[in-house]
């Protein structure tokens, strides 16, 4: 255990290096996708703001179609009326919205995801609203799975009459703490996995029904925020019987998962490659800052800039995306999307404030000119698809399974021949808070009782194997 405890420090620099210790063809639409989450530019155009590409304004749609974006996100809220006291008064993300979306997009020839938040407004990890409209039924699961189904079910048939299908959907945003949660329930943490399960399994339903009534084909996306996350997270899911399904999306920012690094991201999508045959695994969201100036009276919601690709700017942000989807192609991922890469400033109002908060961490300078070099040129990058991405052996593949909201910690065995691990948790000044033995398939640790920081597990199993995991509990 001396080995174990050797490994902490109290300076988080040293942390983080002792962390790293211890552990040319232009790609097409059917092999990995580059994409961007567009939500947002119907509403910034009708604020009055105009793109432009090497000074002639330009329609949105068509310059990321020239720079080889191939999917487009786009969110949809159930029934979005706070913007009613918005602005002109006029909504958005809702279907019409999206419908108006997904028709620019197809005539670029640009694929679909629609991210169904299943909330009146923004869904996260930390917020999960069921929309005002099913309020009634919250704690009537039985009620509450009818009212999914039909609104899931209903929508897809909508858009197939209009020739406006996706071809991805997600069954929620970032659910971390599960979907379509009452008030009380949002307001702490809550994760009843028999509630979490059923629901989406009558959402899969509603598409799986959709697909064979229709004969068109929908991928089914399960998304979650935080690769240090991701593991727990689908354990929990396949261990509920939740299966039917066909991606594994995850949020990562450096901005709100640090210290998780790009290597560690790429390493959680092979895992989750490992484990479950036949799931492709794509980072939804992403997002980088080029400058830490703001163009507006909206407060800027990231900051924090990798040391590696420090400071701020178009260059540096256009490294970090492409160095991402390197680590993404050759851990064997299906795509890397970009969050709001449109969300300039512009004179209408949030709810929060005046502009845009992430005008900063968008492709276009403050004159809503597109920076070159800058962001976008990450799509126009070329990378080598490898033919075969290489998987461990599953016989004696040992998991650390965390999640940064609640504190669990899950050690998982796979194979039959469990070994007998030594494990220990400390935090960042070197102290040992948690240790012990286990040769159990699974082992369950909490750190409830802690406080909100950063936290170093290390597994050993004597002279055979050592992994380590760094991870955030409280990050929410």
């Amino acid at each position: 255990m001396q080995a174990i405890k050797n490994t902490f420090s109290a300076n988080s620099t040293l942390l983080l290096f002792l962390f790293c210790f211890f552990t040319s063809n232009l790609l097409n639409a059917q092999s990995f996708y580059l994409g961007a989450d567009l939500s947002y530019v119907n509403e910034m155009e009708d604020c009055g703001v105009e793109y432009f590409e090497n000074g002639t304004s330009t329609d949105l749609y068509q310059i990321f179609a020239n720079h080889h974006c191939n999917l487009v996100r786009l969110r949809l809220w159930h029934t979005p009326a706070w913007y009613d006291n918005l602005n002109s008064g006029k909504r958005y993300s809702n279907l019409e919205d999206v419908k108006k979306a997904i028709g620019r997009a197809k005539e670029q020839n640009m694929s679909i995801l629609l991210d169904f938040h299943l909330s009146d407004n923004w869904a996260d990890p930390s917020k999960q609203l069921v929309p005002a409209a099913w309020l009634s039924v919250v704690d009537d699961v039985e009620a509450l799975k009818d009212s999914l189904y039909n609104y899931l079910h209903q929508t897809l048939t909508d858009l197939n009459s209009e020739g406006l299908l996706p071809e991805m959907i997600q069954i929620g945003n970032e659910t971390n703490k599960g979907i379509l949660l009452s008030p009380e329930d949002n307001a702490v943490w809550t994760l009843d996995w028999q509630r979490n399960a059923a629901l989406f399994k009558e959402g899969i339903r509603a598409v799986r029904d959709f697909e064979v009534e229709s004969g068109k084909e929908v991928q089914v996306v399960l998304h979650v925020a935080g690769p240090e996350n991701a593991e727990w997270l689908m354990d929990g899911f396949f261990t509920n019987g939740v299966t039917d399904f066909d991606i594994i999306g995850l949020s990562y920012y450096w901005a709100w998962h640090q210290p998780t690094s790009i290597v560690d991201a790429g390493n959680t999508i092979r895992t989750l490659r490992n484990l479950y045959s036949g799931k492709e695994v794509m980072i939804l969201e992403t997002g980088y800052i080029w400058t830490t100036q703001s163009n507006d009276n909206a407060n800027n919601i990231i900051s924090d800039t990798h040391p590696d690709y420090h400071p701020a700017s178009p260059v540096n942000q256009r490294d970090w995306l492409i160095d991402l989807t390197k680590e993404v192609v050759e851990s064997g991922g299906k795509g890397v999307l970009y969050w709001e890469p449109a969300w300039v400033s512009s004179g209408c109002f949030t709810q929060w404030g005046q502009g845009s908060h992430q005008e900063h961490a968008a492709f276009f300078d403050f004159d809503n000119q597109l920076l070159q070099p800058g962001g976008i040129e990450w799509m126009d990058f070329n990378y080598d698809l490898p033919t075969n991405v290489e998987t461990e052996n599953l016989s004696s593949f040992i998991q650390i399974l965390t999640n940064s909201f609640s504190g669990d910690i899950k050690l998982k065995q796979h194979g039959e021949h469990l070994q007998k691990l030594q494990y220990a948790v400390a935090d960042t000044s070197g102290k040992i808070l948690l240790t012990g033995q286990s040769q159990k398939h699974e082992t369950e640790l909490q750190l409830k009782d802690m406080p909100f920081g950063l936290y170093l597990i290390r597994i050993e199993v004597e002279g055979i194997y050592g992994k380590s995991k760094l991870f955030t509990y409280g990050n929410q």
